[in-house]
């Protein structure tokens, strides 16, 4: 069943006009408690590092190793999530600091991060959801959306999703190489010699740092400390896949086509990315481990705000969309990952053996001239 709602050309420029006035607001305010925010998170995330390398020298005290990989696990995901994605989204460029230039951050990760600015920034936010041009539907290997067309590879649609989150980094890494349009001969190896080359540079250094150089460094101690770093890796795959699927996949979360978001206008575009995102309840504490990712829909409204701010103003997103009549989607972080892992299985189906989720759909009158 699809519930539709219809609004006006005029409504949905309003809306628009609304949602950059709040922005601007945001923007005009920024100043020392978002710097002193995003100082105590880096300062909180290097004292963590150090303090789970420091308890990699302890493997015979079972707790304090335990503990140690536990420390270096969140530094990991505060590096990724608060920091790296956050900063690389150019929300602290206003700051005018070297260590948190959009262009020069690099992260803890084996992505290098020009080749994430490509794939995330530009082509992620700018086509959301949208079928044939936002490769984040299905990341190039699961079936993500009833209109990708089905066949049999998507029978093990739980097994590549299982897998992605397990090595999530590398799959992030080899977002931008289209391996599927390599393997299909829709593009050329020649094409994507520089990409390789960088891939290769970032990710020799991730592996020579977290698996060669600092184990050495714990002496007799090298496997366990191999075995923490690695299980700290997955753990941060684990936890940022969750997120960003939480964020994408749930049930009523909306896809595109191409053709009706041709020439879309700037209230458009605001529509898509509340339609086509999903948020996460939670504790102060969650949504910052989350990179503030948990107000999914307000980071595609505003990418470019410093994501502390999302819990600010996601009052006044609800508040639009309720007027708006349009749906605000959130719920606990058990009810969405379900609903994202239910999609997964129900998706690796063909359509006619599986009924759809309830629709929620949005038409927009077209402009009537002057």
């Amino acid at each position: 069943m699809t519930k539709e709602l219809v609004l006006t050309h005029d409504q949905v420029e309003e809306l628009g006009r609304e949602l950059d006035a709040l922005r601007a607001r945001v923007v005009a305010d920024l100043g020392d408690a978002d710097r002193e925010y995003i100082y105590s998170i880096i300062k909180t995330q290097r004292a963590l590092e150090v303090a789970g390398r420091a308890l990699m020298y302890f493997p015979f005290v079972p707790p304090a190793w335990l503990a140690g990989v536990g420390a270096l696990s969140v530094s990991k995901i505060l590096d990724n999530m608060e920091i790296g994605h956050n900063v690389m989204h150019g929300q602290y460029d206003w700051m005018r600091e070297p260590d948190l230039n959009s262009r020069e951050f690099e992260w803890d990760t084996v992505c290098p991060a020009d080749q994430w600015r490509h794939s995330h920034n530009y082509m992620h936010h700018t086509f959301t959801n949208i079928l044939g041009q936002d490769r984040d539907i299905g990341y190039g290997i699961l079936r993500m959306d009833r209109d990708q067309k089905w066949n049999p590879y998507y029978l093990g649609n739980l097994a590549w999703a299982s897998a992605l989150m397990m090595l999530f980094e590398w799959g992030v890494m080899l977002h931008d190489l289209e391996t599927e349009n390599l393997l299909s001969g829709k593009r050329k190896w020649t094409d994507v010699k520089g990409l390789v080359k960088g891939m290769w540079r970032k990710a020799s250094r991730q592996v020579l740092k977290d698996y060669v150089i600092f184990p050495a460094l714990t002496g007799p101690f090298f496997v366990s400390t191999l075995v923490g770093n690695a299980g700290a890796n997955i753990a941060r795959n684990l936890w940022t896949f969750s997120i960003i699927f939480c964020g994408h996949f749930p049930s009523g979360v909306q896809t595109f086509t191409q053709e009706e978001t041709k020439d879309e206008t700037r209230g458009q575009w605001y529509l898509r990315q509340m339609l086509g995102s999903a948020n996460i309840t939670g504790t102060p504490l969650f949504h910052i481990m989350s990179g503030n990712l948990s107000h999914q829909i307000e980071h595609h409204l505003f990418p470019d705000i410093p994501a502390n701010r999302y819990p600010q103003i996601s009052g006044e997103v609800r508040e639009l969309c309720e007027r708006y009549g349009l749906p605000y989607n959130t719920g606990s972080f058990s009810h969405q990952i379900g609903s994202t892992w239910r999609k997964i299985a129900r998706l690796s189906l063909p359509n006619s053996w599986v009924s759809d989720d309830a629709q929620f759909s949005v038409k927009v009158e077209a402009k009537v001239a002057a």
